[in-house]
């Protein structure tokens, strides 16, 4: 097989003609900033569909997290346990607050977070755990929340990756003191950006409104009686995503139907292994993830990557991880489950509009890439 134009692109949105109408819509409204039907109508239909109490929308998903942990009062002197193997705005958002994120390793089972490694890590300067639903996995919330309630921490969700999962008949959304989404243009649902957080703490989410609208007295316009920021979501972002809840289990479906055939068809290559998930697990469909080559291979993975790129088929690394980034560097850190991960990892095409066809054809330039590469 030879370079191609046809080109398969590792994530593309999905959006019809319902999304134009809803954004036509909330256009011609003059609704168009902070306010607006299509945000009252989305925060409330997302806390029903995550079965939490309340929804507070964002401008993205990172944003999000920091509002969650400075309602939470965390701030300098305080630490943070983040999973090692996670998109940085985890650790970003903790260090927001001037507050150290602390990381461990993650389970070769589930490629979350390791309780133990939780439990092992708390200290006297420990306020929260932010557990991370890695590529759409739930994390181990039953035992993470034990754990928090003995030490009296606050247990975040990070379910960027995750819209659309349960764990044990539970949505993502319910299963943590708080649960943080981005709407970013290759996640289930997408408004290109935007965030949100869902929780059933009262308190917490009045303390999430107020530092959302910059501090701003809900009783008293233009009085701020604390420091607070500009991260509400536009009522436009809040249109797209109305639609695109009107046709969520449609697009969890499809990319259901891409992973599976994946890794039906993919099932008898020695050099890759799929996703695991554990039992009581419907993960989300967010990205169809493998390992190349055998534990502690380091280079596999890599020339596969640039072989299917000669072959048409985008691909992404996993995360680097965090304590091997500039701006959280800790060499003390030992996390080998995250490291084994992180350079074995590879992301294929996942997108509601790969037909069947479409995963093929990408299953035949995986497998002459495969041989290619020997």
């Amino acid at each position: 097989m030879s370079l191609t134009d046809d080109r398969y692109p590792v994530a593309r949105p999905s959006l019809t003609d319902l999304e134009e109408r809803y954004v036509v819509e909330a256009l011609r409204s003059g609704w168009v900033s902070s306010q607006g039907p299509f945000l009252t109508d989305f925060e409330d239909r997302f806390a029903r569909r995550c079965a939490a109490g309340t929804a507070v929308a964002t401008a993205n998903g990172t944003v999000a997290l920091h509002l969650v942990l400075a309602a939470a009062g965390i701030g300098p002197g305080d630490e943070v346990i983040v999973p090692a193997l996670t998109y940085v705005a985890t650790a970003n958002a903790v260090a927001y607050c001037g507050a150290r994120a602390v990381c461990v390793d993650v389970l070769p089972q589930s490629w979350c977070v390791d309780p133990a490694a939780v439990a092992a890590a708390i200290g006297p300067r420990t306020r929260a755990v932010v557990a991370v639903d890695l590529y759409g996995h739930p994390a181990d919330y039953p035992a993470l929340r034990a754990l928090c309630r003995r030490h009296g921490l606050l247990l975040v969700a990070d379910a960027a990756e995750s819209f659309g999962a349960t764990l044990d008949g539970e949505p993502t959304g319910s299963l943590a003191d708080a649960t943080t989404f981005s709407f970013f243009g290759n996640k289930v649902i997408t408004a290109g950006e935007g965030g949100c957080v869902t929780t059933s703490d009262a308190a917490l989410a009045e303390r999430m409104r107020l530092l959302r609208n910059q501090g701003m007295d809900p009783q008293r316009r233009y009085y701020f009686p604390v420091l607070g920021y500009n991260y509400r979501m536009t009522n436009l972002a809040a249109a797209l995503l109305c639609a695109q809840l009107d046709r969520a289990d449609e697009i969890i479906a499809r990319r259901d139907a891409v992973i599976g055939g994946y890794e039906a068809q993919l099932a008898d290559e020695p050099a890759l292994s799929a996703q695991p998930v554990l039992a009581g697990v419907r993960r989300a469909p967010w990205m169809a993830c493998f390992l190349v080559g055998p534990a502690g291979d380091t280079g596999s993975r890599d020339a596969l990557a640039l072989a299917l790129d000669r072959l048409g088929v985008e691909t992404r690394p996993f995360f680097v991880p965090i304590p091997e980034l500039p701006a959280h560097h800790d060499p003390a850190a030992h996390c080998p489950v995250t490291v084994d991960l992180s350079r074995r990892g590879i992301n294929l095409p996942t997108y509601p509009e790969l037909t069947e066809p479409g995963v093929k054809t990408v299953v035949e330039r995986v497998r002459a890439a495969l041989a290619a590469v020997g």
